[in-house]
């Protein structure tokens, strides 16, 4: 009972907020304020005089006024003031921008006569720069006339034309970008032909474009097909039929298509071949191999185009020549697929009146021969002749290294740069003929130099005679610039211990290794060894 009464005590005590009432929606309009006497309210504001309005209308506002009179102060506008401007002030061109847009003046047909005469001494310069560039195009030389320039709209992207520099890990053989995009596009496209084929179900071009563009998420046309055709011959063989059944409703079962069928070597079994995974695999080796001897053929005639020239054995090559630019190799040619039979269509006439010269009436076969005699007059001289269609152009050769001007070499003796360029390209030639392991040694040889500096480092802050290789290699991984891990550089420590057995020995006791450095050596002497050694290596 008792908290009941505490209860009604606090709720009484703590009311919640009031709701004002609605306001009705008719309202009376409220009477307009009265202006407050300055003199009774309690507000230190002036009041505002009251407006004149004919002196309002009178002269601009407050603001327009100070920014006029500004103008005015920085640009006299009276002309017989000395030094101001010839051409009208900013306070006159405000004032008399008004009355003079609505009337076209003088000023606007001197305008439009100075733009036109302008526009005349432009086309007579670009005239001009083009009879003085077409001078200078007939007197280039022919190295210049070998290398066609290409046109800004049609340049490669940059990662098409420096793929090769991009490739990761040594160096070697390594396609063009164009190339592998094509290697690509046959991959995928065997895959798509050796799924129907394996089901029985006839490859058509219009199938196998649509698989191959959602594979590699880009086009696929006939001229490609033509262009694996000229790599690989022997993979497909291209025909053109009909009845072919199909699902489109712009395609007609009467309709030609192109059909493609894997070329397979028959089984012992006697049954229809299959494209297993391995001959997909098989055949996809084969058409990177035959890319692979076509920038051969093209790298070869680069190297005969040297001075001297180099020949180079197709065995030992591992490697493009330095100056050979891979990725502006030139396109291959498509091969001629076979096209649907021309069908005899009736397209005057004459055609029309021999085809059906017994099924119609003596009237009807009149009017027909008088509009084929109409037809077959000569045409006029003004009619649209058909247009010839564009000659092909040729394919872009190779990139040849840039000649040293014969001013550069002025003074110099013969003998001297015969010598030079000779050990220039016996240098290319064994770089181009080096293995991947013998790359890898020359990397290791040239980080040698530096190590030794590291581990004599090592040794003499250990204050011992003798490190473990373990130790060793994990003391130089913490102070060599070059990223490595352990194992590559214990493989470095071998090698210098090979090279340098009287500095640097390895003492093999059960199964640790230790490695013993000898302080007493100069440094520099060391180093030198190991640059001559690196020389020498390079050479070979």
């Amino acid at each position: 009972m008792e908290q009941r009464r505490v209860t009604d005590f606090f709720a009484r005590r703590r009311p919640g907020p009031r709701i004002a009432p609605p306001k009705p929606d008719c309202r009376t309009p409220s009477p307009a304020p009265r202006a407050l006497d300055p003199a009774t309210s309690g507000s230190r504001k002036r009041a505002r005089p009251s407006a004149v309005p004919g002196r309002d209308q009178a002269r601009p506002p407050a603001r327009r006024r100070l920014r006029l009179s500004a103008d005015a102060v920085s640009s006299p506008s009276s002309p017989e003031a000395p030094g101001s401007p010839a051409g009208p002030s900013l306070c006159q061109k405000i004032t008399t921008s008004a009355p003079a847009a609505g009337r076209p003046g003088q000023d606007t047909i001197s305008e439009l006569r100075s733009c036109l005469q302008r526009a005349r001494q432009l086309g007579a310069r670009v005239r001009a720069l083009k009879a003085s560039a077409h001078e200078a195009g007939e007197s280039r030389t022919p190295e210049a006339e070998g290398r066609p320039e290409e046109p800004c709209g049609e340049k490669a992207p940059a990662y098409q034309r420096f793929h090769a520099l991009a490739q990761p890990g040594p160096p070697g053989l390594v396609l063009p970008y164009k190339y592998q995009v094509l290697a690509e596009m046959f991959r995928s496209m065997d895959t798509i032909v050796g799924m129907l084929h394996n089901r029985s179900e006839t490859p058509t071009f219009a199938k196998v474009q649509r698989g191959v563009q959602d594979m590699i998420r880009r086009g696929f046309e006939e001229r490609n097909l033509g262009q694996i055709k000229t790599v690989y011959p022997a993979s497909y063989h291209f025909r053109q039929e009909r009845g072919v059944p199909t699902f489109k409703d712009g395609v007609k079962r009467s309709d030609y298509q192109l059909t493609i069928e894997p070329l397979l070597e028959q089984e012992g079994s006697g049954e229809a071949p299959k494209l297993t995974a391995s001959r997909l695999l098989q055949r996809r080796q084969v058409f990177s191999q035959k890319l692979v001897e076509l920038v051969r053929q093209h790298h070869r005639s680069f190297l005969a185009s040297l001075n001297p020239p180099m020949v180079v054995p197709e065995d030992q090559l591992t490697r493009w020549h330095p100056r050979f630019n891979v990725d502006e190799v030139p396109d291959i040619e498509p091969a001629v697929l076979p096209q649907p039979p021309a069908m005899e269509k009736v397209s005057t006439a004459q055609e029309v009146l021999a085809r059906a010269c017994s099924l119609m009436s003596p009237r009807m076969e009149k009017a027909l021969r008088q509009l084929a005699q109409r037809s077959a007059e000569p045409r006029s001289p003004c009619s649209p002749s058909p247009v010839s269609p564009k000659p092909a152009l040729p394919a872009t050769p190779p990139a040849t290294p840039p000649a040293a001007s014969p001013s550069a070499l002025k003074g110099v003796s013969q003998d001297l740069l015969e010598r030079v360029r000779a050990k220039e390209a016996q240098k290319q030639l064994a770089q181009m003929m080096r293995r991947p392991e013998q790359e890898q040694r020359l990397q290791r040889l040239e980080r040698l130099p530096e190590l030794a500096r590291v581990l004599r480092s090592v040794f003499v802050s250990e204050r011992k005679p003798a490190l473990s290789m373990e130790v060793a290699c994990a003391r130089m991984v913490g102070s060599c610039r070059t990223a490595m891990n352990p194992g590559e550089m214990e493989k470095h420590l071998l090698l210098l211990a090979e090279l340098l057995p009287d500095w640097l020995s390895l003492h093999r006791i059960r199964t640790d290794t230790y490695v013993k450095l000898d302080k007493a050596v100069d440094l520099a002497s060391i180093t030198a060894r190991l640059v001559r050694q690196a020389r020498a290596e390079e050479g070979l």
